[in-house]
């Protein structure tokens, strides 16, 4: 399964990373600015015990701004640790954990970008960055991260910063396919297995809807949203991100994951999918359980007549 940042809930609006500089607070917005919050959440592996990344620095890049150097002060940082925050992405399975709470001129931003701590090139030293297989939990595997320590590891949006108003983005890190081993015993680490996803409201408890797109030539992505149905009908999804056709582990793959609050008796959700040239998708109504997965399996886009 995937892992996610989730973004902080209302009951979480105080909450600001330790060791993280910048603005917080969803209360010092104004008309030209809006809050960001931001936090991670992850899916399950049947191959990693642990995936630990660790982190300097997190940057948001504005539209236009994609080619940036690492130095540009174009570039607002939101979170910078004195002490690399080290993260095991695989214990985060429906459990959000808080990155950054912090005010940005409102707009549309293209990139978040992880700035991560390099794993030690001497011999015998411990990897910052590293993974540990199911079928051997005593060996700490260093992931390669290849740009991730200068430019960052660079999780593609487009998202939107509204004025006056707290934004919530959750960063989906799925292991499945964001490692990619390559060799007998390497793997890298690789950003297009890592999606944004944002939500209107951050539950405190949580399940999810996912799926995987048929991918075709004709479209390197798509877009999906989710609605509430039944005694709420929704016309602004309650979360939405982009889905990338990506090749991993042989193959072409496009999943994606949206993390919503459980189900009740008279609230379902129905999940769409839109695509340059193909029909707009819409799903049965479905229910979601906290901690677990609602999966909607493989979805076939139909083409436009």
């Amino acid at each position: 399964m995937k892992v996610a940042m989730v973004l902080a809930a209302s009951t979480l609006a105080l909450f600001l990373v330790t060791g993280c500089s910048g603005s917080g607070g969803g209360g010092g917005s104004t008309a030209s600015t809006g809050t960001l919050k931001l936090a991670i959440t992850d899916k399950m592996s049947n191959d990693f015990q642990n995936v630990v990344i660790s982190i300097r620095e997190i940057r948001v890049v504005p539209a236009g701004k994609e080619n940036a150097s690492d130095n540009d002060p174009g570039l607002p940082v939101v979170a910078s640790f004195a002490t690399p925050k080290v993260i095991d992405v695989m214990q985060l399975q429906f459990v959000s954990q808080a990155l950054a709470d912090v005010v940005l001129p409102s707009g549309t931003y293209s990139q978040i970008r992880l700035i991560l701590e390099p794993n030690p090139n001497g011999q015998g030293s411990l990897p910052a960055n590293y993974l540990v297989l199911k079928s051997d939990l005593a060996t700490k595997i260093p992931l390669a991260t290849p740009s991730a320590q200068q430019s960052g590891l660079k999780i593609l949006g487009p998202f939107e910063i509204k004025s006056g108003m707290d934004n919530m983005i959750m960063i989906d890190f799925d292991p499945n396919t964001a490692i990619v081993k390559r060799g007998n015993s390497a793997y890298n680490l690789k950003p297009t297995g890592i999606r944004l996803v944002r939500m209107s409201v951050m539950p405190t408890q949580y399940g999810s809807i996912s799926g995987t797109v048929a991918t075709f030539d004709q479209w390197s992505s798509a877009t999906f949203s989710v609605k509430r149905r039944g005694a709420t009908n929704d016309i602004d999804p309650i979360a939405d991100g982009r889905i990338f056709s990506n090749y991993t582990s042989g193959s072409w793959q496009a999943p994606f994951a949206a993390f919503v609050p459980p189900s009740s008796p008279t609230i379902s959700y129905k999940t769409f999918i839109s695509a340059n040239g193909f029909q707009l998708y819409s799903s049965s109504a479905v229910n979601v359980t906290q901690g677990q997965t609602t999966d909607l399996g493989t979805i076939p886009l139909v083409k436009t007549p």
